[in-house]
């Protein structure tokens, strides 16, 4: 399938030096993301849909499940006579579960013949939150076998040709969650009000909630990602709707078990090896160790960024071994200008963003472990750089 139209960041490039007050801009953010023939394309596929199927990548995390959810709701109010279905490939963190609409979201795997009758159906597929179909493992491959428009909405690098016929894909934005939302004010002509022309309003209080969990879970709490003035502003329009982001901020993050916090403990005393002249640290996670915790679905989650903590330190590594398959996911966290995304395509067979990016391994701990020491030793010279003596802008 060859993409009709593929919007891509250097289309919409933003200034931070230009910076004009919402109230004068329409958007929100600068530049507007989709051109009039865009709205028009996004309308013919959805006018001519009836059973929508939004989808995710595997292991979904805050933003997949914010913009799956937030997007699933906002289509029901204005396309109520089509059947909408979210299908995640596999499961997501138990910490994720109480977002609004999660409980609707069929899983794939373990599921198959459930839920692939289901996705077979749908006369429109929307991808959220990733840009190749590998991603979603074996759902992608139903995917790709069902000859059916698709839409995509994303902020990773480098979409898979091919992949949509409606391709938006802004790198160059904090989330997912945010390119969906500026869509959304783009199409409701920049309403803010919270009432728009139909008069459906232009988002409800649990899509605000969706869409700001995706915000903040892709930016660690809008500690990385996140110096452009827009995504405060678009911060200011959810809250709007009533939304409490301290509430959501503890349901994400102050959920954790007993268990949880002994796990925790012990991987900072017992399995944190910290690379002094690489300021690196490497901490790796077996299913035994996982099984003597007692550790749960999402207990694991935030573990990579806790070495970020240590003074001079500008790179995490997490090994852990995969619960339902064969292989060691890996994940990459770093600050200011590490390429977190660059070293995890070229070793671990991934991606991401600059700062967060993960991969898999597939074979034993110790070759994961001997893999992350061949990587190390490639990306030395700008690991072994010193840090910036201040903070700096993104330069979005």
């Amino acid at each position: 399938m060859e993409p009709i139209k593929n919007i891509t960041t250097a289309e919409t490039s933003n200034s931070q030096t230009e910076f004009t007050p919402l109230s004068n801009r329409r958007g929100v953010g600068g530049e507007a993301l989709l051109s009039p023939s865009d709205i028009t394309l996004w309308h013919d596929l959805l006018a001519a849909s009836r059973h929508i199927v939004i989808t995710c990548h595997r292991g979904p995390d805050g933003d997949a499940i914010g913009s799956t959810t937030a997007l699933a709701s906002w289509l029901r109010r204005r396309l109520p006579e089509a059947v909408i279905h979210i299908v995640a490939p596999t499961i997501f963190p138990d910490f994720l579960k109480w977002v609004p609409g999660a409980e609707d979201i069929l899983i794939y795997e373990g599921h198959e013949d459930e839920v692939r009758p289901i996705v077979e159906a749908a006369d429109l597929i929307i991808l959220c939150d990733h840009g190749e179909l590998k991603r979603m493992w074996t759902l992608g491959d139903v995917v790709r076998d069902h000859p059916t428009p698709r839409i995509m909405i994303d902020h990773h690098l480098d979409p898979e040709p091919g992949i949509a016929d409606l391709v938006i894909s802004h790198p160059d934005l904090s989330s997912t969650c945010e390119v969906l939302l500026r869509i959304i004010l783009q199409l409701e002509d920049g309403l803010v009000s919270g009432v728009a022309a139909n008069p459906l309003p232009l988002l409800t209080h649990s899509e605000a909630v969706s869409l700001y969990t995706g915000m903040m879970t892709d930016t660690g709490a809008f500690t990385y990602a996140s110096t452009r003035p827009e995504i405060f502003e678009l911060i200011s329009i959810l809250l709007r709707y009533g939304i409490d982001k301290d509430k959501i901020y503890r349901n994400v993050f102050f959920t954790y078990s007993p268990n949880r916090m002994k796990l925790m403990g012990y991987m900072l005393y017992v399995k944190l090896d910290v690379w002094k002249k690489a300021h690196t640290s490497l901490m790796t996670l077996t299913n035994a160790e996982r099984r003597r915790f007692g550790a749960l679905n999402g207990d694991t989650e935030g573990l990579v960024n806790l070495p970020l903590q240590i003074l001079g330190m500008k790179l995490s590594i997490f090994l852990r071994e995969d619960t339902e398959h064969p292989c060691i996911r890996v994940s990459l966290r770093s600050v200011d200008d590490f390429p977190c995304n660059e070293m995890a395509a070229e070793f671990f067979g991934g991606g991401g963003h600059k700062n967060a990016a993960g991969g898999e391994v597939w074979g034993t701990m110790d070759e994961a472990v001997a893999l992350v020491k061949k990587a190390v030793q490639k990306y030395m010279t700008l690991l072994k750089s010193p840090l910036p003596s201040s903070p700096k802008g993104e330069g979005n």
